[in-house]
């Protein structure tokens, strides 16, 4: 006999984008997201009982990953209690616009590129080696 498997329902009462998506957990998993008028939801497409659902009132703030100063390769949703989550979609600018219709604009950033990253932590290196401090402290 097989065992037919539920899948977890939806917070959403209206989704207003479902598309294919990539999540980087620890392991990477294949899926949908769904975009509706409560929550950002992803669900597994092997295993019913791997899904995400962020209500909006739980996101802080997202961060897209930038390249090339155009592309979008991905976006990491921080939540207020719960840490982040690393999502791609098959269309990463037509996901975070329909975000931007339930979050607000201004906590939706770009995320810093690795050359700045890298930037300041040399830059915090050099002040710790020469005992310099920044005038900002």
């Amino acid at each position: 006999m097989k065992q037919v498997l539920k899948q977890q329902e939806s917070m959403n009462s209206v989704t207003d984008l479902s598309i294919p998506a990539q999540s980087f957990m620890v392991l990477d998993s294949y899926g949908t997201m769904k975009v509706g008028d409560k929550a950002l939801e992803y669900y597994d497409e092997r295993n019913v009982d791997n899904y995400i659902q962020i209500p909006w009132e739980e996101i802080d703030h997202i961060e897209g990953f930038v390249m090339f100063k155009r592309k979008i390769v991905r976006f990491e949703v921080f939540t207020r209690n719960n840490g982040s989550y690393k999502f791609s979609t098959r269309d990463n600018i037509r996901t975070l616009r329909a975000v931007r219709e339930h979050f607000p604009q201004e906590r939706m950033m770009t995320a810093p590129s690795a050359g700045g990253v890298m930037k300041a932590g040399l830059k915090v290196l050099g002040q710790k080696l020469t005992g310099k401090r920044s005038s900002k402290e």
